[in-house]
């Protein structure tokens, strides 16, 4: 949490064009008096906290969401955190159809750089600027890494009934609104931790297969009800979605 606000703390783009809102969920104390403490000591302006007692990370998402006033919505963890040019760096190329991307950096709770797919996937699109955004479609399985304009996002929501790949389920259904992804300097680096406790890692394979077929039957929802959803992109969530129901508990992290 700390190094995460930190991070915030420190970024270059001037403090008075965005705003921190801080969701302090299924927790109250000491937690709670403790972040007020940093708002207080730190220039951080324009932040916020929101203590609620329901837990979940949809809900988290969805709080943050409503009470964003912004134009673009930036998603960060608060075991994660990012380089002091990133919101920066984000913000001079992200525009109403163009999501913005930053380059990317997995470590391990003992801080080890840890082998990451979108790392990779980084490398190959960056040197292209800007691609369609279903080229870089490991981007998409979260909400991290990137700066979306409100319009894409609109009135949808995270969809509180799934624990694991609600990420992937919620980028999937804002899909319909995006074109394009522009790609940051190297400079600009999200920091994202891969646990060793995640949610679809304590999943038994045959949890994994269930967990993974509602997780299909609900893109199939999405793209078969929406306009604008592209059916390369949607084929390639329901195969990604089947090899993590096959894959090994240890390659899910990759």
């Amino acid at each position: 949490m700390w190094q995460c606000l930190d991070s915030l703390d420190a970024q270059t783009l001037d403090k008075r064009l965005w705003e921190v809102i801080i969701v302090l969920n299924g927790c109250s104390e000491p937690w709670k008096t403790e972040i007020k403490q940093y708002i207080q000591s730190h220039p951080l302006t324009n932040a916020r906290l929101i203590q609620t007692d329901e837990g979940g990370v949809s809900n988290a998402r969805n709080i943050g969401l409503d009470q964003a006033k912004g134009e673009y919505i930036a998603f960060l963890d608060d075991d994660d955190y990012v380089s002091p040019t990133y919101l920066e760096a984000l913000a001079a190329i992200a525009t109403p159809d163009t999501i913005a991307a930053s380059n990317t950096v997995a470590f391990s709770d003992q801080n080890a750089h840890l082998p990451y797919a979108i790392e990779k996937e980084y490398r190959r699109c960056a040197a292209k600027k800007t691609v369609p955004y279903y080229v870089a479609k490991r981007y998409f399985r979260g909400p991290w890494m990137k700066l979306i304009h409100r319009s894409i996002i609109a009135e949808r929501r995270y969809n509180p009934r799934f624990a694991v790949s609600e990420d992937s389920l919620f980028m999937f259904e804002i899909s319909d609104k995006m074109r394009f992804v522009a790609f940051t300097d190297p400079q600009a680096v999200y920091y994202r931790r891969i646990q060793q406790g995640g949610a679809s890692r304590q999943l038994s394979r045959m949890q994994r297969i269930r967990n993974g077929l509602r997780v299909m039957r609900q893109y199939t929802k999405i793209y078969v009800r929406g306009r604008g959803y592209k059916f390369s992109f949607y084929l390639t969530r329901l195969l990604g979605t089947l090899h993590g129901m096959m894959v090994s508990q240890k390659k899910i992290a990759t």
